[in-house]
């Protein structure tokens, strides 16, 4: 009997199924896009003409498989709620895939497509404008290391603490960092 042959969305699902399933059996190290190809009966050119590297093909097996952070964000009704909602999706997604495979794809940093550095930075500075529309905070211009700080300091915690991310230490990059950084920018703009 023979095989239909996939297409469009169809052929990319059960590809970014065949890279997270053999990410999560292999390890990012054995990780090979011959190896994905195999799994999802067919050619590597397949991969590669919908992504660079196997870095790529990785976040985007990841998207598929936890959904996209910053496509849906949080929206509480406070800066805080938002950012506290947004950074327990980031601890959830890394419990989900690993250190393991996090630290493989921060080996390859260089040759991840520049986007993905930037998404984070839209994300919060979304969260902020949403604060300032509501007269949460005032409507200043944040620069993007305030915007990133949570963030960046969250991916910190999971990927050098070496311990679990716990609700307390969200709140404490919120409250005690994120939030004073912002109340900060009200004083010195005023």
């Amino acid at each position: 009997m023979e095989q239909q042959r996939r297409r469009g969305a169809e052929l990319e699902a059960a590809l970014l199924d065949a890279a997270w399933d053999e990410v999560h059996e292999s390890g990012y190290a054995r990780f090979t896009m011959e190896a994905v190809a195999a799994r999802a009966h067919t050619g590597k050119q397949v991969l590669y003409r919908r992504w660079r590297n196997r870095a790529d093909l990785v976040i985007a097996a990841m998207r598929h498989r936890t959904g996209s952070i910053v496509e849906d964000l949080p929206d509480t009704g406070t800066l805080r709620g938002d950012t506290l909602a947004l950074l327990q999706r980031m601890a959830d997604r890394f419990a989900t895939i690993g250190p393991e495979i996090t630290h493989g794809l921060l080996s390859e940093a260089p040759d991840l497509d520049p986007e993905i550095y930037r998404r984070m930075t839209g994300a919060m500075a979304t969260l902020v404008k949403r604060a300032a529309e509501r007269g949460e905070i005032p409507a200043v211009e944040v620069p993007d290391r305030v915007l990133t700080a949570p963030t960046n300091l969250l991916r910190y915690e999971m990927l050098f603490a070496r311990e679990p991310v716990t609700p307390s230490t969200l709140v404490e990059l919120v409250d005690d960092v994120f939030l004073p950084l912002i109340n900060g920018r009200r004083e010195g703009s005023g």
